[in-house]
């Protein structure tokens, strides 16, 4: 018998664009890009789904988008906003997941339509994964309203929900068509949700650019007492390390190599049993340290560089460790973890640790015994900073 090969590569391009007052009649920023997407097409629709946190954060917000598409009706605006809520709820119940289809099927979205969400990652994720299941793929529009989603999750080609009490059990790779980062979202974050992000900048600074983590390490408090222009180059660097990543690597993660998730997969574990009372941000701050600590005690690096990351962990403002993230015995709940990671990897375990500040190396193996003195380390500077 003959057999038949064929081979085939798709070219995906998308923008992120940086602005202030997004749905401004004056700022043609959103228009633009929707008129001159497949401009051939006679009639577009956008359907927008809107983060609940967002919409109450952003009283008029509903009232903006249609006053904008009133100016600008090149692109015909469903009505119907939909508001749905935030967090990792979103993700956890398959109801809203079904809304957003709903939505899609009951408004004729088609492939050359847009949905539009507005919100935080968990938002983003799931809105994401409608869009491209729906139709095998409705052109998807981010427009990340927290730190995190504006320097890590939502610049990234990845959408997901939760499902048998796993972690993005189900999900897909798919960039979206744009992505619209707007200052003026982050003004009504809280001071928690303000720092949860800028722990995904201290990852990627740790693996990829060391002149990074200087400039976290020199404009720490700045960032931490709300410097709107620190922030705003904070999310502008990391989303640009974080394209560069998408690019030059594995963006739909054929391997077992993730070194986007460093400091990750102690945090997916953590954030599970907390019931997500711990945000990621916080939980990936805490996988951070640990993993730095476990990179020194394993001779990867020296005390002092440990040490630094600890600091600027805690000028930031967040803990280094929480009461279910200690390793008792072997059937601890965050060595399942590793465990679990695996599983989600696709087979084997392969976990970054840090070979200095700003460079890291693949690792297959975890020594339980190095990762509890780990544990011990950051309980005692804890206990330190308390007394």
């Amino acid at each position: 018998m003959e057999h038949l090969h064929q081979s085939f590569t798709v070219q995906y391009n998308y923008n992120v664009f940086f602005t202030s007052s997004l749905f401004l009649p004056e700022n043609e920023l959103l228009n633009s890009f929707l008129v001159n997407l497949n401009p051939a097409v006679a009639v577009k629709k956008i359907l927008f789904v809107i983060d609940e946190g967002v919409a109450n954060a952003h009283k008029d917000l509903n009232t903006q988008i249609k006053t904008y598409f009133s100016k600008y009706p090149q692109t015909q605006l469903i009505q119907d906003i939909l508001i749905i809520p935030g967090g990792e709820q979103v993700k956890n119940d398959t109801k809203y997941f079904d809304q957003v289809l709903e939505a899609i099927n009951v408004h004729g979205i088609d492939r050359h339509s847009f949905v539009a969400a507005i919100g935080g990652g968990a938002v983003l994720d799931m809105v994401g994964y409608a869009a491209t299941v729906a139709h095998r793929g409705i052109k998807h529009i981010r427009i990340p309203s927290t730190v995190l989603s504006q320097n890590d999750s939502g610049v990234g080609v990845k959408n997901g929900i939760n499902y048998f009490n796993k972690k993005n059990f189900l999900g897909t790779f798919s960039p979206p068509v744009a992505v619209f980062n707007d200052e003026v979202f982050l003004s009504t974050l809280s001071d928690r949700d303000w720092r949860s992000g800028i722990a995904e900048a201290i990852k990627v600074a740790l693996i990829k650019d060391r002149g990074f983590f200087e400039w976290l390490e020199a404009n720490a408090v700045a960032l931490a007492q709300r410097d709107i222009t620190a922030m705003n180059y904070q999310i502008w660097k990391c989303a640009k390390l974080h394209m560069e990543h998408i690019r030059s690597a594995d963006p739909f993660e054929n391997g077992s190599a993730r070194p986007l998730d460093f400091g990750h997969w102690s945090a997916h574990k953590l954030e599970y049993l907390t019931n997500f009372e711990v945000r990621h941000g916080e939980a990936v701050a805490m996988g951070i340290a640990l993993d730095a600590v476990y990179s020194n005690l394993s001779g990867r690096i020296s005390t002092e560089d440990a040490q630094r990351v600890i600091t600027l962990i805690q000028q930031l403002g967040f803990e280094l460790t929480h009461p279910l993230l200690q390793v008792t015995e072997g059937n601890s709940p965050i060595l399942q973890g590793l465990e679990e990671f695996r599983e989600h990897l696709g087979g084997e375990l392969t976990i970054t640790l840090l070979t200095g500040l700003g460079s890291g190396e693949e690792v297959h193996e975890i020594d339980a015994d190095i990762l509890k003195r780990a544990v011990e380390i950051l309980n005692n500077q804890t206990a330190i900073i308390q007394h």
